[in-house]
């Protein structure tokens, strides 16, 4: 194959990469044995190592590219002096007119099979490397899009060669002591598919920032895909839960998340331009690009093509405008996650907070801080410091040198897709991308802290803050027999724990979600009417695109829910049903018409007691919906739905009547319904409780609080506040007993065993069926757990 000019891309595989490149070599390598799954390909073929060699030789260029790259090692002209000089080279040069005719009767082919005369192709570089160890040339030559025609295809294919010498790819074998005529390249001409009339992004099947293995991430954008892998608009992202594809009924779409996507790349008409940038409309920015059906197909692919190769896999996918079909155009390995440890990660977290300057995507878990380089083009590269943290508009491959130098990146544009989101990842750096307004915000040697640690959303913060960074290895830790699990509350830091070896979700606290992401007041949703004008506008703004405001909500609150039961998965998620306080409620969007001045509100209207009652009856509701959702539309079947502060039996039966009523019947769908025992009323009726729910779950701050008499916020009383007290034993010791004679699960999901770890050992004792940690105590606490499951007595 290798004295071939010219191959097409249904005779080639993945063993072909010396011949025509890794990008080359892969799409071949998927026309041949995954068409046959529907995974579409387009069509097209590939120029050989051996055409650019030829290609080289007759226009006597090796000679010429030595003497200006030898200048520039002697300091006699610059990096981009000598490469303008090779690059000048190839285009000035003509293809022998055996390769161009060879080219040519390919180009003319492709037409016919696609039955189109001078049907529009995509050009892309494929980099070739024989017998060299690390060469990776992803993202240093060019692609030409939208080219048409015999001539413009020969001039694009120059400009393809000619491009294995830009400035960043002759520095960069300059820094791997490669020698630049080992190197070759390869050209893939491929149909090209109408996207510009759509849209297309990119694919990861791996979760790109944790290396949560069971999820399929893709961003996409309108118009043609450039535009998401340069960074330079702020795309839609959208997760799948790979494990519950095959799942009869299941649409495991764990997350939408609307981008901006100010801009698109299309089709440029007439002239010699071949595609041009233009501002999307208010429908299109206000849209998401992809359906459901799409998304989960895409899904699907991302798990098929992760299978064949036998690892994560980085992809790009295109929508033909004109017939709807996807298509997948690129397909390489994930090199970044991929490559990590399954046992062991860093983690970090703030000691403090300061001035929020900006927000966006976090890229990775890590917290950096520095003082602030703003650097607006690249012209002004050379004005970077090292140890700065860069911040700018957007970055490719030119800004690469300064990267590396950089103790943290943050960008105007660009979603976890984008230029700079890959290289901070494979270079180790802290990154936030697709702030908006960064640049303009943030000053010139200001010092400033960024914080990847706190889910999916980073956060740049004035001044230098404190955070603390460790090790975890999870690698050794002990089997236990007692259940250990873990309390989560935000859906976007819930895969920075993946690696745990935890039984489930011992608590998933409903409120976070409805805090955090909703920010609405349920009722308010239901009746915005009813609350003030400018509370109307910013529920309108928070519900664009949904059909209802109460959609919004139980949209929301589904896609929130199932990120936090993902983790685990098939292991039970224990999420609790909303449990604010009057106060809390009152602070949400709308909440102060729908909420109660309480001189109390800790004692008040919290917990079972709303569900039933005509002031939340309707809010409940809502919720009933998202939890439904949850586990028959998105397929969450480990989902247990848990009742928090529920005072008596019959209330308890009030609250189950009105749950069956909103499609959540218990021990239907292998529905199981918790309780939370949190009162003491909870533990003196636990036999009548028990009768009526699958578990318990032991809240052991409010039960302190309660046996105790101590407010558990109050600063005065904090002394007193211990959960370790005889009377708290005591009362968690007989709940306990009581819930095993029933023949019921109970399980803790209170503070006190990730404070305390004699406290763990005492639950032990009394044989406690589970105990649900804060995952940063989880390591240091299932040790004293193990200890305590093997002490003698």
């Amino acid at each position: 194959m290798e004295q071939q000019s010219v191959i097409w891309f249904d005779q080639i595989g993945i063993g072909d990469v010396a011949a025509v490149g890794g990008k080359n070599a892969s799409l071949g390598e998927m026309i041949v044995a995954l068409s046959s799954a529907g995974v579409r390909v387009p069509a097209g073929f590939a120029t050989t190592a051996a055409a650019y060699r030829e290609f080289v030789s007759a226009n006597d260029l090796e000679p010429d590219i030595r003497s200006h790259l030898e200048a520039y090692r002697a300091g006699k002209t610059s990096l981009a002096e000598a490469g303008r000089a090779i690059r000048g080279r190839f285009l000035d040069s003509a293809f022998p007119s055996a390769i161009a005719d060879r080219i040519s009767a390919a180009y003319e082919e492709l037409g016919e099979r696609l039955r189109l005369p001078d049907p529009a192709t995509a050009v892309r570089s494929s980099a070739t490397a024989e017998d060299l160890p690390d060469a990776s040339f992803a993202g240093q030559q060019e692609t030409f899009l939208n080219v048409r025609g015999r001539r413009a295809l020969l001039d694009a294919c120059r400009r393809c060669y000619a491009s294995l010498f830009t400035d960043r790819a002759i520095s960069y074998r300059e820094a791997k002591g490669f020698d630049h005529m080992d190197v070759a390249l390869s050209i893939g001409v491929q149909q090209m598919v109408r996207s510009d009339l759509s849209g297309s992004g990119v694919m990861f099947s791996i979760d790109t920032e944790t290396g949560f293995p069971h999820a399929a991430v893709i961003s996409a954008a309108w118009g043609l895909g450039e535009m998401v892998v340069q960074g330079s608009v702020n795309p839609d992202k959208y997760m799948v839960f790979k494990p519950l594809l095959q799942t009869d009924g299941a649409r495991p779409i764990i997350e939408k998340t609307r981008g901006g996507k100010a801009l698109k790349m299309v089709y440029a008409e007439g002239g010699s331009r071949r595609t041009r940038i233009v501002d999307t409309s208010a429908a299109e920015r206000e849209s998401f690009v992809l359906d459901d059906e799409d998304i989960l197909q895409l899904a699907r692919w991302a798990v098929l093509i992760e299978q064949h190769y036998g690892r994560p896999m980085d992809m790009e996918w295109a929508k033909h405008g004109e017939t709807g079909e996807l298509y997948i155009v690129q397909a390489r390995p994930e090199t970044v996650q991929a490559t990590g440890s399954a046992t062991a990660f860093r983690h970090y977290r703030l000691k403090e907070k300061g001035k929020v300057l900006a927000t966006g995507a976090a890229i990775g878990s890590a917290i950096a801080s520095g003082r602030a380089c703003v650097i607006r083009s690249a012209a002004d590269i050379a004005d970077f410091q090292d140890g700065a943290v860069l911040v700018t508009e957007a970055t490719d491959p030119d800004w690469v040198p300064i990267m590396k130098r950089a103790a943290g990146i943050v960008t105007d544009h660009g979603g976890t897709t984008s230029h700079a989101a890959i290289v901070s990842r494979e270079l180790g750096v802290a990154a936030i991308v697709g702030t908006g307004d960064a640049s303009s915000v943030i000053g010139d040697g200001q010092d400033i802290t960024l914080s990847c640690a706190e889910g999916d959303t980073g956060t740049v913060y004035e001044g230098l803050l404190g955070f603390d960074q460790s090790e975890i290895d999870v690698g050794s830790l002990p089997d236990t027999r007692t259940d250990v699990m873990v309390n989560i509350a935000n859906p976007a830091a819930a895969f920075q724990w993946w690696r745990l070896p935890a039984r489930g979700v011992g608590l998933a606290r409903m409120e976070f979600i409805i805090n955090a992401l909703i920010k609405a007041h349920p009722m308010a949703l239901i009746h915005p009417e009813r609350t003030s004008a400018e509370d109307q506008r910013r529920i309108r703004e928070l519900t664009r695109g949904h059909d209802t405001p109460a959609d919004y909500f139980v949209d929301t609150l589904a896609r929130g829910i199932a990120r936090l039961a993902t983790p685990y998965h098939p292991y039970p998620a224990i999420v609790r049903l909303s449990d604010f306080k009057t106060n809390e409620y009152a602070h949400l969007i709308g909440g102060s018409v729908f909420e109660p001045e309480e001189e109390n509100p800790m004692l008040g209207f919290r917990g079972a007691s709303r569900y039933y009652d005509d002031r939340y009856r309707e809010g409940f509701a809502l919720e009933c919906r998202a939890l439904k959702r949850v586990r028959e539309t998105l397929g969450f079947t480990n989902v247990v739905i848990m009742v928090p502060f529920c005072r008596t039996p019959e209330e308890a039966d009030r609250v189950l009547e009105k749950m069956a009523k909103n499609g959540l019947r218990r021990g239907e769908n292998g529905l199981q319904v918790y309780m939370m025992c949190e009162i003491p009323s909870n533990v003196v009726l636990a036999e009548e409780f028990a009768t009526r729910f699958d578990g318990f779950s032991i809240g052991s701050n409010d039960l302190t609080q309660l046996v105790l008499g101590v407010d558990r916020d109050s600063g005065i009383l904090a002394q007193l506040f211990d959960e370790r007290n005889p009377a708290v034993t005591r009362m968690i010791a007989e709940a306990i007993r009581k819930a095993h004679e029933a023949g019921i699960k109970i399980g803790i999901c209170g503070q006190a065993p990730s404070n305390y770890p004699e406290f763990a050992r005492f639950l032990v004792g009394e044989g406690i069926d589970s105990i649900s940690l804060n995952p940063d105590s989880f390591v240091a606490t299932i040790a004293e757990i193990a200890r305590a499951e093997t002490a003698p007595g």
